[in-house]
Formats: structure tokens, C-alpha cells, sequence
């Protein structure tokens, strides 16, 4: 099977540009493509491990990715898919941005082996020294404005208003395209179906600046990804999926995708993950047959934690999420309590012995101390995951998981952290 082939049967591809053509060129050559990342955080975030899995997967059969970084389009902002503008960065945080979304993509990516080695290059080294006037002469001259006014990212935004910098970015990213294909014989731009617009912009730009309709340059675009119940994909009650660990830890990275909805995890296996058919098969008759085991949902999130985070932070996922199911607590990690308890109640007390009727009521556990002492005599109270009845019970440092942190549960799901300072 080719490498389109196995994007069509993954439902990888929303669109592209001369399909005959592409399958032709990617048969006879090794292809040199692109996928640009534009550093608006510090970080990448799920939502961009689709296009990061694409360049793998071209990659893999045998051609040669680029990840473009937007140091410079990143000091603009792109319009697409957006309704407002984008706050603008000063050129020291998008700097900094860049670097590290570099060292990210330089894990998830193969750039030290081969012929095809992937290679990561910044559009800043060229935006940045071109001049007003060059960019009207040797770009903006090429623009119709009645062909940038008919592109989706513009046209979804003429009524709530467009900036000059925002209408420009087509220009910018055409740019890209250009420089990629001279400098590094680069034929194929991919990216989200957001980016057609840009992406067939450039296209028509190498075209009409080198002056030869029958140059061979390509454009795909993969789906916005949807999920099931209508939520936004990568976006949760604590804000958006990171990949970067001290962001999203691990454990949370893990427990985002097993927690996959059964209509969306064998999409999401298929996008995503460079697993067999004949294991493919097999997790869908789990998910048609045995869905409460969510075998898939598991393997989904092994395969997405190890790729992003690694086998050792995996191990830990793992570790912490069978903790928390069998409320055997005390064998966590101070670290691991701060990734498995990140969003529960917090209080910070002296690190001293404390009375555990007391302490219920300091960290609002408990309303008051007679609702405290009926709540332990209840059996409902839980220290590290084990039941006290102790009215009297004096806490001490054996019950500082090293030295720092209590956890305490209340009733079957409520969970509290302590930590001592």
C-alpha cells in the first residue's frame, strides 16, 4: 500500500491538489515536504501531534520531512479558523517560543539518521531581513486582491473586521513555500484543512514568481479533527493538552486519551497511532463486543503517552492510575501525587503532628468538628488510602508520603491534598 493509500483508508486526507499527480511524484521521487507550526505558547499542544504524525508517516516511506518554525509569520498571526486577532508577542517571546517548540518537534521526529533525516528550519531567516518595498515588488505584486478576498480565512472574517498584518499573512506563508521549494527542493505542503486557503496560495505563487505553470508542487490538508459529543478536540475542564510535561504531565496526557469517547477511539487509533490492521481489527471487535474493558481506549493512550513522553513516564501513568483504583496510595511518589492529584483541593499547612479532627476542618474537609467526628466514625474518612476511625488519631510524619504530602479521602470519590512545609 502507498502512502496515500494508507491516508485514505486512516481518513487522512480532506483535500489535495492533483491527486493523480501527487501519487506520481511521490512513486518516482523522494519528496521533500513541509508543515509549519507558528510558536504562539511555549509550548505545542495535542492538536498539532495530527500534522506532527503526518511528516512521520511520510517519512517512514522514505521522503523527507520539514517542520517549518514561524519565527517569523508567528510575530503576525494567522487569521484562519479564528474570529478575533491574535494578541501580539514581542520578538524576544516568540524567540523563545521557537526554541522550544524546536527541541519538541526534534523528540517526535527522526533528525539524525538517514537520507531522509527530518531537518527543522525558521521563516524567520528569511522574513526578517526582507524589506517593505521587496515584499511589495517580489510578492505582494503576484496577489490579486480579489483572489486573497475569495480565500475562507479571509471572507470569515471581512465582517467582524481583518487587519493589514492579519489579510498579509497569505503572503508570508507563500513565502515559505517558495524559499522551501528553491532552497530545499521542497514540493508538498501539508497542514489542516484551516490552511487550504495558504497552502494553494502558495502554490500559485511559486508558479506566477518563477514564471512556469507546470511546476510540480502539491498541497494536502488532513480534517479538523471533531470528537463525538460535539466538544472541541485537545480542550478539557483544565484548559488544552500540552506536550509539554511540566504543562500537562504525563499521568493527565494519558488519562485524556483513555478517557476516549468508544465513538471516537478507533478514529483517533487510526489518526494518530502507526499500529497494524491486524491489531486495528482486533481493538475494534473489542470496542464492538467488550467496550467497558476499553482495551482500545488503553492501548491508545500507551501508544500516545510513550510517543510524546516516553516508556519511563508512561510506567508512571500506569503506576499512579492503578493507585488510584485499588487506594493503595502510600507507594506514590511525592512527584507522582502532584501529577494524579494535580486538580484536587489543596492545603497547605506547618509541617507538625496534627489531630485528624482538626486538620478535617483547617482544609474544609469537614464543615465543623462535630460534622468532622462523625464523618470519621462513619468509616467515611480515608488517610493514604487507607480507612480511620480514630477520633483521637494525632497525625505524624509516618503519614507524610516523603515528608510532604497527606492525602485524604472523603466518601468514595472526594479527594483532598495536604502538603506540609
Amino acid at each position: 500500500m502507498d502512502i496515500l493509500q494508507d491516508l485514505e483508508r486512516r481518513g487522512l486526507i480532506q483535500q489535495t491538489t492533483d491527486r493523480e499527480g501527487l501519487e506520481k511524484h511521490l512513486k518516482e521521487n523522494q519528496v521533500t515536504l513541509y508543515c509549519g507550526f507558528d510558536p504562539t505558547a511555549d509550548s505545542l499542544h495535542i492538536g498539532h501531534l495530527l500534522p506532527i504524525t503526518m511528516l512521520k508517516r511520510f517519512q517512514q516511506a522514505g521522503h523527507k520531512p520539514i517542520a517549518l518554525i514561524g519565527g517569523g509569520t508567528g510575530m503576525i498571526g494567522d487569521p484562519s479558523g479564528r474570529s478575533t486577532e491574535r494578541s501580539l508577542n514581542t520578538a524576544a517571546v516568540v524567540k523563545g517560543f521557537s526554541d522550544k517548540i524546536e527541541q519538541q518537534l526534534a523528540r517526535l521526529l527522526n533528525f539524525d539518521h538517514g537520507t531522509n533525516a527530518a531537518v527543522a528550519r525558521n521563516n524567520h531567516d528569511w522574513l526578517a531581513s526582507m524589506t517593505a518595498i521587496d515584499f511589495l515588488r517580489d510578492a505582494g505584486k503576484h496577489f490579486g486582491i480579489n483572489y486573497m478576498l475569495a480565500k475562507d480565512a479571509v471572507t470569515s472574517r471581512i465582517e467582524q473586521g481583518i487587519t493589514y498584518a492579519e489579510f498579509s499573512y497569505m503572503i508570508l506563508q507563500s513565502l515559505d513555500f517558495l524559499k522551501l521549494y528553491e532552497q530545499e527542493n521542497c514540493t508538498l505542503q501539508i497542514g489542516g484543512s484551516d490552511q487550504w486557503g495558504n497552502i494553494t496560495a502558495g502554490m500559485e505563487f511559486i508558479r506566477r514568481s518563477k514564471g512556469e505553470e507546470e511546476i510540480k508542487v502539491f498541497g494536502l490538508t488532513v480534517p479538523l479533527i471533531t470528537k463525538a459529543d460535539g466538544t472541541k478536540f485537545g480542550k478539557t475542564a483544565g484548559g488544552a493538552i500540552w506536550l509539554d510535561a511540566e504543562k500537562t504531565s504525563p499521568y493527565e496526557f494519558y488519562q485524556f486519551w483513555f478517557n476516549t469517547d468508544d465513538r471516537d477511539v478507533m478514529k483517533f487509533l487510526n489518526f494518530f497511532t502507526f499500529l497494524a490492521q491486524d491489531e486495528l481489527a482486533a481493538l475494534q471487535t473489542e470496542v464492538d463486543h467488550n467496550p467497558g474493558d476499553r482495551v482500545a481506549q488503553k492501548r491508545l493512550a500507551e501508544e500516545m503517552t510513550k510517543t510524546v513522553h516516553g516508556e519511563q513516564a508512561f510506567q508512571q501513568a500506569i503506576k499512579i492510575s492503578e493507585s488510584l483504583f485499588s487506594g493503595d496510595l502510600k507507594k506514590l511518589t511525592a512527584n507522582e501525587i502532584e501529577q494524579g492529584f494535580k486538580d484536587v483541593p489543596t492545603e497547605t499547612i506547618a509541617k507538625a503532628n496534627i489531630n485528624l479532627v482538626d486538620l478535617l476542618v483547617e482544609a474544609s474537609i469537614s464543615s465543623s468538628k462535630r460534622q468532622a467526628r462523625e464523618d470519621i466514625k462513619n468509616g467515611a474518612i480515608y488517610v493514604n488510602g487507607e480507612r480511620n476511625q480514630q477520633l483521637d488519631y494525632q497525625l505524624s510524619e509516618t503519614d507524610r508520603i516523603e515528608d510532604t504530602f497527606t492525602i485524604i479521602r472523603r466518601g468514595r470519590k472526594k479527594y483532598f491534598l495536604i502538603r506540609f512545609n
